[in-house]
């Protein structure tokens, strides 16, 4: 974090927008390859989103572990 407050949220706006999205994106590929057409796979893609845990998001870098 800085000195800066408006730098750090946009940073960390940032980062939850790249998680968001590559969560997203994942989801997505993962449920076309299983069969669903496009609708089906944007709803399961938008589900894991929705899913996102405060923590995941803010430590993208992380175990990759949901809890809380």
């Amino acid at each position: 974090m800085t000195d800066d407050p408006r730098a750090d949220a946009l940073a960390i706006a940032e980062t939850v927008r790249t998680v968001c999205i590559d969560r997203f994106l994942q989801a997505y590929e993962a449920a076309r390859i299983s069969g669903l057409c496009c609708e089906g796979a944007t709803e399961v893609a938008l589900g894991q989103v929705r899913r996102l845990k405060p923590r995941v998001l803010l430590d993208p870098l992380g175990d990759g572990n949901e809890r809380d």
